[in-house]
């Protein structure tokens, strides 16, 4: 089910925890990990059209842009080199990638041919902004068409695993991604159906137990609550102790996500462990 992982690295302080995660991954799934990094080329272009455009031109100097891209170049040649250390040191299956692009068109190109996508919710840019999650990661998280395991800046071992259960076709999605990870880390599995009505809840909750009923999993224990989807289910993930919450993406239209946000995003932003999104 997955023998190919695509890590997205930068060299901000969430891609030691990416590797981190992606080796667990690679160890428990036997998958080759393909790490992947982008030479950010919007730099140059807004540099140019700034120079152009801008109130009081000053086009940038060719040894200026020069300069700027070999700096880049380096580090990320230095990016994939102690990544390749530290994932040598590990013993795993690995592959260094680096490309010149949009990062968020690169990423959705190169995880086409991946099962699944490991990158952090923030970037290197992350402290001259206020967001709680980064704005490659947003627009990767919406265009990819694999599933996304979003990690944080700390690393905990995999020992339980959520999932947050709603009955939806992408939540529908979700259910073997969990039975797979349970069944293959050897951990328990919380499932989670917030609903408030309960006799519906149940139903949608049974569901889903039947179904992972299938997998090796060393123990299940079913949960039905009721209040704010997005906070009952950050607030289980603390309450369970549970390491990874998974889960289907994006319940509302895309109207109601643009102005509200959808219960994916505000569990992604809120979570204080990484999420496991499956479309």
């Amino acid at each position: 089910m997955v023998k190919s992982i695509l890590l997205a690295v930068d060299g901000s302080a969430y891609t030691e925890f990416v590797l981190k995660y992606g080796v667990a991954l690679a160890k428990a799934f036997d998958a080759h990990l393909r790490v992947l990094t982008v030479v950010d080329v919007r730099f140059f272009e807004w540099a140019v059209a700034i120079g152009v455009e801008g109130f009081a031109p000053v086009l940038p100097s060719t040894t200026f842009q020069e300069e700027s891209q070999k700096i880049l170049e380096e580090k990320a040649d230095k990016v994939l080199q102690r990544a390749g250390e530290m994932l040598k040191a590990e013993g795993v299956k690995f592959s260094l990638e680096k490309e010149s692009g949009s990062p968020v068109e690169v990423i959705c190109e190169k995880v086409k041919v991946a099962d699944l996508l490991v990158m952090g919710s923030r970037g290197e840019f992350e402290k001259w902004s206020d967001k709680m999650l980064g704005a490659t990661f947003e627009s990767v998280s919406r265009l990819s068409i694999k599933p996304i395991f979003v990690v944080h800046k700390e690393y905990r071992p995999i020992q339980k695993i959520m999932l947050a259960y709603d009955g939806s076709e992408n939540s529908n999605r979700a259910l073997p991604w969990a039975g797979f990870w349970a069944e293959k880390f050897q951990t328990p599995l919380v499932v989670l159906t917030v609903h408030d009505d309960a006799e519906e809840g149940q139903t949608v909750l049974n569901e889903a137990t039947a179904y992972l009923q299938s997998y090796n999993i060393p123990e299940m224990q079913a949960l039905l609550k009721s209040g704010d989807t997005a906070e009952t289910i950050v607030g289980t993930a603390r309450e369970r102790n549970a390491d990874v919450i998974a889960m289907g993406s994006y319940g509302h239209s895309r109207i109601r996500e643009a102005i509200l946000g959808s219960t994916t995003v505000q569990v992604m932003r809120k979570s204080p462990v990484p999420v496991l999104m499956v479309k």
